[in-house]
């Protein structure tokens, strides 16, 4: 008598975090998601895989361990190797994320077109057909004779056709719809992408063949399982950008060989994506001459300063409680600085319903854009313009002071640059940029600030 096979366990995974439980939950206790947990069939575990290949791994003294940071593979794309800090490392493994038609796959084939010339390329497309993909790259010019392209959605096969092929580079669009036979789950389930990953780290480990991934998005605008992908890959990229207007922006959420601070600027033309190497002229480019609630800041993004335009508009409240409403800069910031203007410079702004907007769809998160939104603020209330020709910088302290910000010589060789001749920032920065030829005007609070700027 053949004995009974046994009988697959069932387990229940959050597809938002990759919370485990053995019963179904309305909420995952973990992340605290409502109506995210999917039964799946448990996979047998699998052995773990070393990054030595069959090999077991030996340890060997760090000083004996060869680190050649030259052999970065340049992507020919300026913006994009910018927030990769240099270009691809070898065996390194880049998850690419963003909306929806942002132009993720657009940037990953020109991309991938331009390292084709130093080698073969493998571009994995599970979305798309191969004619389709094809009347991609002629509106894009993409048209390498070392750029192959895989229409694959089995993991497995697309591993051998990459083994068998050994490209330079290897690009996957994308993770979710790659599945492996052995699973038992279904394509773009936390289990799936956690063990497909796992294979691409395995190969780019192993090949030394720099990997990118493309992911979707959940609905809050977060990678489809962050916790399973971004803890596995090296670098974390995220393209972000509003559909209505014509740039995105490339930022690295994580990178192991390079810095987080740094962004790509693009445009999205017929064509393709363009580089956009002035940021700051484009940001700048439809500014309003003349028009109160609009300031000027200069913000550090890396070691690339760019200049932003702040607009502020202060009406009268319609309802008993006044509205505080921002775009691209953060909204309880916008609350404590109109607290402050009330408070210490005497602005009357609890009966106004206040709206703040980083034109072009920007975002700023540093202080350094504080006594700007003030100056926005003011202007709008006082219905007096600021001087078109000055930039404003400065961290807005609850006490009405001014604190100084970081690295203040490159934002206003950037002002310079751009023909702003002066300059409204704090006491203790102003003595260290004597060099830079701008009329400095140091201010020490905010009543100060709005004299200077508003007299």
């Amino acid at each position: 008598m053949m004995p009974a096979m046994p009988k697959p366990r069932t387990i229940h995974v959050c597809q938002a975090c990759g919370y485990q439980t053995t019963k179904w939950l309305g909420q995952c206790p973990d992340c605290r998601a409502w109506g995210s947990i999917v039964e799946e069939t448990a996979a047998g575990s699998a052995p773990p895989r070393g990054l030595g290949g069959g090999a077991a791994a030996v340890p060997v003294p760090l000083t004996e361990v060869r680190a050649e940071t030259s052999l970065r593979a340049a992507t020919g794309i300026g913006e994009l190797d910018r927030v990769l800090g240099g270009g691809l490392v070898p065996g390194s493994l880049v998850l690419l994320g963003g909306d929806p038609g942002i132009g993720k796959s657009t940037l990953l084939l020109a991309a991938l077109d331009r390292l084709a010339a130093s080698g073969k390329v493998l571009y994995v497309s599970g979305e798309e057909s191969a004619r389709q993909t094809k009347l991609r790259a002629e509106r894009l010019g993409v048209a390498s004779k070392n750029l192959h392209l895989l229409c694959e959605t089995d993991a497995e096969r697309v591993l051998g056709a990459a083994r068998e092929l050994r490209p330079t580079a290897l690009a996957v669009d994308s993770i979710q719809t790659l599945y492996l036979p052995d699973v038992p789950s279904a394509p773009g389930s936390v289990t799936q992408v956690r063990e497909v990953a796992g294979r691409l780290l395995h190969y780019a480990k192993t090949q030394e063949v720099p990997t990118l991934i493309v992911g979707h998005v959940t609905k809050d605008g977060a990678i489809a399982g962050p916790r399973v992908l971004e803890h596995l890959v090296d670098t974390v990229l995220y393209f972000e950008g509003d559909r209505g207007h014509a740039y995105r922006v490339l930022r690295a959420h994580k990178n192991r060989f390079g810095s987080t601070h740094e962004i790509g600027v693009f445009e999205m033309r017929g064509e393709g994506l363009a580089e956009v190497a002035d940021p700051s002229g484009l940001f700048l480019a439809e500014r309003p001459a003349g028009a109160p609630g609009s300031a000027v800041t200069a913000a550090l993004e890396g070691s690339r300063p760019v200049l932003y335009e702040i607009q502020a508009l202060c009406a009268p409240a319609a309802y008993g409680t006044a509205r505080r409403t921002s775009i691209g800069f953060d909204g309880n910031r916008v609350a404590l600085l109109a607290a402050v203007l009330e408070k210490k410079a005497a602005v009357d702004m609890i009966g106004c319903d206040v709206f703040v907007n980083v034109a072009g769809g920007a975002a700023i998160d540093e202080p350094a854009a504080d006594l700007a939104v003030v100056a926005a603020l003011a202007s709008s209330v006082r219905e007096r313009a600021l001087d078109p020709h000055t930039v404003i910088l400065g961290e807005v302290g609850l006490a009405g002071e001014v604190r100084a910000v970081g690295q203040p010589e490159p934002r206003l060789r950037e002002a310079a640059r751009l023909g702003f001749s002066r300059a409204v920032l704090p006491r203790a920065n102003a003595e260290r940029c004597k060099d830079v030829a701008i009329e400095k005007i140091p201010v020490a609070d905010v009543s100060g600030a709005l004299a200077a700027l508003l007299p």
